[in-house]
């Protein structure tokens, strides 16, 4: 039997900052799933353009910037 997996809850589209100081970025969609239930969810450096993946569980702790 398979199992479904359950697309996460992700702010898509919120802008959020690496911890109280650090650069902002913007919030993507979820990528993939990780071995360890966690999700790797992509993200665009605002500063740069740069899009790059970040994990669920520490997005989820990064304050928001807008």
């Amino acid at each position: 039997m398979l199992a479904m997996k359950l697309m996460p809850d992700v702010p898509s589209g919120s802008i959020k900052t690496f911890g109280a100081l650090g650069p902002r970025y913007k919030v993507g969609q979820p990528v993939r799933t990780l071995d360890n239930g966690d999700w790797m969810v992509e993200i665009t450096l605002i500063e740069t353009g740069e899009k790059t993946e970040y994990r669920l569980s520490h997005l989820k702790q990064d304050p928001r910037a807008d």
